[in-house]
């Protein structure tokens, strides 16, 4: 920048010569040297606005940009980040209706190893035998000699073993804490709550996630911290759970069955009160499931929902039941049950080829005529059968609270013929589980209105649509009370509970196709109290054949009965049932007068 000077030689020369003050021309180019300077200013002021104008617009428009995203986005739950996410360990409890532990946590450590901080590897593997006689001491000295920096020993310990471990006193044997799932009940309800196992783990955590039941169905549930560890509260009674362990595994074993399933619901909220399949199995030990051959042959199996059974006479009522419902006959209508009966080219045929003659609608329940319910079902034709069977749920895997239950899908006729119709109407050619049949039965003992079973705790009442009016569904236990007083239930009797039900063998179908000539499904499916029914209980069981006869007998009268009617008489007093005992008259008393 040339700096021009205030008194240029050349001007103050000229204003002596001319006579004029030279101080004026100082004066002048002062002010103009200062103009110069004010409008240098102004334009970086200016400048500077413009710059300054510029950011605060940018800001504000990723700000409101930045506003408008999260008025539009789902709201998150915010979470704590760090480097090396950790391991959530803790698991929610599970408690039955009364609040008592099915499930919990218990604070265990784990054991392994570290062999190159090792002293003496087979003094260490020696001792560990001792103390774990399931180990393999080869195995160990291979891994405590070879190239392994780490290997885990046991993923869990008691207290006392720790101790032991402890007492060797090597360095190279580290223990890490974790949280391990404690069931203190042992096989109590072993298929509901199915078991659990770990999941991520390290040193210092084991991340616990449940393999089966409702371990699995409830595990993002169980594991989710924002529910602050609140327990998880079943539908089941664990006193009403154990007398019906009890007595189911008695009857199974009394009846030499294969295996047994039991079912106690709540006919009004569908509540699972008890579900018992045998054999069972230890969660706290859960075994391996089969890699080969019918896993039906698995304790793990669980046969209350994932076994798909024919089952048997148990499906007349609901034959019945839909015909009074579309007004067809009524409870004593008189139907001819004679033979023969042909229908598809098939006979249609009574058990031990009996022919019962004319019998009206009752009758055909309690004596369980096949040729009189087939009849029925051919005046309801296919296509009604088949909408009054799927509003039964019979369709469909029940939506029961725990994970096997979708591996219980119904078996039905590829073509719903006639003759198909005639089958289904007393429960052959159609395949369905224990828990379907007591949903089932729930419907027709709560006055008409479907139900759906369910593990959770509920409330009150949890009706869904009627599906037969009240008439017919009182009309229909009617029947069902009436098989157990005068037909093939009689040995379900329980004094003072007014026991109703019906019977149900079919025979067991083999892998090759067919049917066994001697193995079969028994079922007793009941109601009680009939006069106002609270309760549905579905006993099955699997091969049974009682012996003390001078001949087997493999009938569900004969076996599924008796164990549901010892149950009823265990079960009753602990759910708030009285036994209503009629008055009989005093005999071998004299009355005196002092």
């Amino acid at each position: 920048m040339i700096r021009t000077p205030l008194r240029p030689l050349a001007q103050v020369l000229w204003a002596r010569d001319t006579g004029e003050n030279p101080d004026v021309i100082e004066r002048e180019n002062i002010r103009q040297r200062h103009e110069e300077m004010r409008g240098a200013l102004r334009v970086r002021a200016e400048g500077r606005l413009l710059i300054m104008s510029v950011l605060f617009l940018s800001l504000f428009i990723v700000v409101g940009a930045r506003m408008g995203m999260l008025a539009y986005s789902e709201a998150t739950e915010p979470r704590a980040s760090a480097a090396g996410t950790a391991i959530a360990a803790q698991r929610a409890d599970i408690v039955d209706r009364q609040g008592r532990i099915l499930a919990t946590n218990l604070e265990t450590h784990s054991l392994y190893a570290q062999p190159p901080h090792m002293i003496d590897k087979e003094r260490v593997a020696d001792e560990l035998i001792k103390i774990f006689p399931d180990l393999d001491r080869a195995r160990l000295v291979k891994d405590f000699t070879g190239k392994r920096k780490f290997l885990w020993i046991k993923k869990k310990i008691s207290p006392e073993q720790k101790q032991a471990v402890h007492d060797i006193g090597d360095p190279g044997l580290m223990f890490g804490p974790r949280e391990m799932r404690l069931y203190p009940n042992g096989r109590l309800a072993a298929h509901v709550l199915g078991g659990s196992g770990f999941g991520r783990e390290d040193v210092r955590a084991a991340e616990v996630i449940g393999v089966a039941g409702v371990e699995k169905y409830f595990d993002e549930a169980l594991r989710d911290p924002s529910n602050g560890g609140k327990a998880l509260t079943l539908s089941l009674d664990l006193t009403v759970q154990a007398a019906a362990e009890r007595v189911l595994y008695g009857g199974m074993k009394l009846m030499n069955a294969k295996g047994a399933a039991s079912i106690l619901m709540d006919v009004h909220t569908g509540e699972v009160i008890s579900l018992v399949s045998l054999p069972d199995f230890d969660p706290n030990d859960r075994p391996r499931p089969l890699t080969e051959g019918d896993q039906s042959d698995s304790p793990l199996f669980n046969r209350a929902v994932q076994g798909v059974y024919e089952l048997g006479s148990t499906f007349k009522i609901f034959t019945a039941a839909q015909a009074m419902e579309l007004g067809l006959l009524g409870p004593d209508t008189v139907i001819d049950t004679k033979g023969p009966m042909k229908v598809g080219g098939h006979r249609i045929g009574e058990f031990q080829n009996k022919n019962y003659g004319k019998l009206s609608v009752t009758d055909i329940i309690v004596k369980s005529s096949n040729r009189g319910t087939g009849r029925m079902a051919l005046n309801i034709g296919p296509q009604r059968q088949q909408d009054f069977l799927k509003s039964l749920g019979l369709f469909e895997a029940t939506p029961i609270q725990i994970v096997e239950a979708s591996g219980g899908k119904p078996l039905l006729p590829s073509r719903w013929t006639e003759l198909s119709a005639v089958t289904v109407s007393y429960g052959h050619g159609i395949s369905s589980s224990p828990m379907h049949l007591a949903a089932a039965y729930a419907t027709i003992a709560n006055g008409g209105r479907q139900i759906k079973p369910t593990l959770l705790k509920q409330s009150g009442p949890q009706y869904g649509p009627q599906v037969v009016s009240e008439r017919v569904a009182a009309e229909s236990v009617r029947m069902l009370r009436k098989v157990v007083t005068e037909g093939t239930a009689s040995f379900g009797e329980v004094e003072g509970y007014h026991v109703a039900g019906k019977t149900g063998t079919a025979d067991k179908p083999k892998p090759t196709g067919g049917y066994y000539d001697d193995k079969v499904i028994n079922t007793f499916a009941s109601v009680f109290p009939a006069h106002d029914p609270k309760y549905v209980l579905i006993v099955t069981l699997d091969e049974p054949v009682e012996t003390s006869g001078p001949e087997p007998r493999r009938t569900a009268g004969w076996t599924a009965v008796p164990v549901a009617a010892e149950m009823i008489g265990r079960i009753a007093p602990l759910l708030g049932l009285r036994p209503e005992v009629e008055p009989t008259s005093l005999t071998g008393i004299t009355l005196t007068s002092n």
